[in-house]
């Protein structure tokens, strides 16, 4: 096991109390997350459920559809294929499959993998998005692959679902293999992942996190069922996974990564950004089956440039993301329309780069720990250091633009570092009880309880 820096432990400690409060907050049904630390298990936690309907609990060992982070699990076969000899990247997919239209048969290997062979999205009919119809078989996506692209390849990046199952059709030529049999025992096997499979069904015995539709519309979340076959879209979108195996997975394919099925120049190439989305809220950029992109910055400095993939499906959405130093993989599963795993996934990576920067607290700010509710909500002391962040459990960054205490005393600390509109240079006192137990804290001239104090007060006032 890799030694582990002072700083992660309490990172590690506070991820899923904020992650907790999120739940609440948002009522997402349910969320599963998975860190790495240098190829270690750090920390893997369920919450909420896997089915509301049934009531089932979620569990870290419930399956998710992770949907387009298969295109990066399809990119790594390609690639292998390519170490072996067996395919060149600027080979054309109609060297490999017949019947295309002759625009996208002069498409190239890494047009495909890089979403910049014009090909359109999903084809003349996606009603399986919505669940109205079943996902597209080969007769199907064959015939869609006979029109003609929706602009010219190399101009832009042009996400698309048919060129990644055309790249899908590549592999079980050069091959001679249904895709999913090869890539189960030449990818997923080899990458030492026991939880994962290209698409439905699921080993026996193992169970399967259900989609849910938003609460909009009619005012309650539905199940939206997840055990359908992807069918000729599988190399797009079929991957049935959780956020260990993920984060398994996708930490070897950085490029100094100790264990990989792929090379070091395998792994340079994929995640290396190749072409830029301008029109994205988020920077990020597209290599060969990875997204990449940089964390947001925040005020303890700019934010982590990272890789990974994320993925839709029906009521299912999903993101993980590898930051290569230092030397951090996160999976993020959501199984709601709704889901809030990209914002949780900037959160995450904020709470765990403010400790890296940080530190671990030190012997007069450890104890300056826990939730605090008041009528405008929770504020969470959390030392690191040799301060005391007021953080807010409530925010996508929790720990952006708060107040930070200088500690004076074992109780009593001064409001260092605050806006303009908050209380600045004012006094903060832990109270304690008999046993000396702290049961509240007073922030200036306002008194902060634990949750099931306030509560008893708010419902003795007001009923």
């Amino acid at each position: 096991m890799t030694a582990h820096p002072a700083w992660l432990a309490p990172a590690l400690a506070y991820v899923p109390q904020w992650l907790s409060y999120q739940m609440r907050s948002t009522e997402q049904p349910g969320c599963a997350i998975a860190i790495r630390y240098r190829g270690d298990l750090v920390l893997e936690q369920a919450f909420g459920h896997a089915d509301l309907a049934a009531g089932e609990a979620l569990t870290p060992r419930h399956r998710f559809r992770v949907a387009s982070h298969s295109k990066t699990f399809t990119t790594v076969g390609i690639m292998k294929l390519r170490e072996q000899g067996r395919l060149k990247l600027d080979d054309m997919a109609g060297q490999y499959v017949e019947g295309l239209h002759p625009d996208i048969a002069a498409a190239t290997i890494a047009q495909l993998l890089s979403h910049t062979a014009g090909i359109f999205r999903d084809g003349e009919d996606c009603a399986y998005w919505a669940q109205r119809a079943e996902f597209a078989d080969l007769p199907r996506v064959r015939a869609d692959l006979t029109l003609p692209p929706a602009i010219d390849a190399g101009l832009r990046l042009k996400y698309s679902n048919h060129g990644y199952a055309l790249a899908g059709l590549v592999i079980e030529a050069i091959t001679g293999e249904p895709y999913h049999v090869w890539m189960q025992r030449e990818v997923v096997l080899p990458a030492g992942l026991s939880e994962t499979t290209p698409d439905v069904p699921v080993a026996e015995g193992a169970r399967l996190a259900q989609g849910h539709s938003t609460k909009l519309v009619l005012g309650r979340r539905v199940v939206f069922p997840s055990g359908q076959s992807t069918h000729a879209l599988v190399a797009a979108t079929g991957f049935v996974s959780t956020a260990a195996d993920l984060t398994r997975f996708f930490a070897q394919l950085a490029p100094k990564a100790a264990k990989s099925i792929l090379s070091p120049a395998s792994r340079r190439e994929m995640t290396r950004p190749q072409w830029a989305d301008p029109y994205s809220t988020m920077a990020r950029s597209y290599g060969l089956g990875t997204i990449t992109g940089t964390s947001p910055g925040s005020s303890s400095g700019e934010g982590w440039k990272n890789f990974g993939h994320s993925g839709g499906f029906p009521g299912t959405l999903t993101r993980t993301s590898v930051v290569a130093e230092p030397g951090i993989a996160v999976s993020i599963l959501t199984n709601a329309a709704d889901g809030m795993c990209h914002a949780w996934m900037d959160g995450v990576l904020a709470i765990l780069q403010t400790f890296e920067r940080q530190g671990p607290p030190d012997a007069r700010t450890a104890g300056w720990t826990g939730r605090w509710w008041s009528g405008w909500g929770a504020t969470d002391l959390v030392p690191m250091g040799a301060k005391v962040l007021l953080a807010l459990p409530g925010q996508i960054n929790p720990f952006e633009k708060v107040p930070e205490l200088a500690v004076m005393g074992a109780d009593t600390a001064r409001i260092d570092v605050s806006g303009a509109f908050g209380s600045y240079g004012e006094p903060v006192a832990l109270r304690r009880d008999a046993a000396g137990q702290v049961v509240a804290v007073k922030i200036a001239g306002s008194v902060s309880l634990a949750e099931a104090d306030l509560a008893q007060e708010m419902t003795a006032r007001f009923g």
